[in-house]
This record gives C-alpha cells, sequence and structure tokens, in this order.
C-alpha cells in the first residue's frame, strides 16, 4: 500500500494539518482523496519522489553480481 501526500488547494479555508504537506497510506488502487480527513477542506494530490531502498531479502547483491547497478 503506497504512501500518498496531499495538500490543502485553497490555504485560507483550511486546517494547519492540510495546510501543510501530509502523508495518508491507501490502497495502490484508491482513487486520490479529495478532502482532508480533519477538516473537509478540497485537497489535492502531490507528486512526491518513490523510496527505493535495499532489499531484505539480498536481492541487491545478486543483482550487482550479475552486472546491475542503481
Amino acid at each position: 500500500m503506497p504512501i500518498r501526500e496531499y495538500q490543502a488547494q485553497a490555504a485560507e479555508r483550511s486546517c494547519d494539518y492540510c495546510r501543510q504537506a501530509y502523508e495518508q497510506l491507501e490502497a495502490l488502487r484508491a482513487p486520490p482523496a479529495q478532502h482532508c480527513p480533519r477538516c473537509g477542506a478540497p485537497v489535492m494530490r502531490l507528486i512526491s519522489v518513490p523510496q527505493v531502498g535495499s532489499s531484505a531479502a539480498g536481492l541487491d547483491d545478486r543483482a550487482r553480481q550479475a552486472g546491475f547497478h542503481k
């Protein structure tokens, strides 16, 4: 389940929570949220950088040995 970021569309009609960007855990196929969960103000989804980390199963080492790199 991805973590998506949202922010208020209009600062004057929003709460402190959505005025600054907030994160929300959602199902992969869930439609984007339309309103702040705290105050109900309209929000927009932000484009964020994906997090790429190391593999816990050691797949990074095997890929590196096969000639792949990040």
